[in-house]
């Protein structure tokens, strides 16, 4: 409980955040707390926890990729397919 709050409260610290640099640190942060929470999850499932568990942890993964994807975006920018190295892409040519 306390981990998946933990997610909550941080990413609610991202909207107050006074740079770039802030927000790519505490958006880290998120990202931290979410895969500690799968991480307690997947621990309560070991020890055979209910379908609820099961429905959380899915949710939960979810949301850490989610977190992580946008982690990734601040930091190091989008991905865009058309700078690819493609046979047929532009960088091809």
């Amino acid at each position: 409980m306390r981990s998946a709050t933990a997610v909550a409260a941080n990413y609610r610290a991202t909207g107050r955040a006074r740079s770039k640099k802030e927000f790519a640190s505490r958006l880290g942060v998120v990202v931290e707390e979410a895969d500690e929470t799968v991480f307690w999850l997947e621990l309560m499932m070991e020890f055979g926890a209910s379908d609820e568990i099961r429905t959380l942890l899915q949710e939960a993964n979810e949301l850490l990729a989610i977190f992580a994807a946008s982690h990734r975006t601040v930091t190091i920018g989008p991905r865009h397919p058309s700078a690819e190295r493609t046979p047929d892409g532009p960088m091809a040519r």
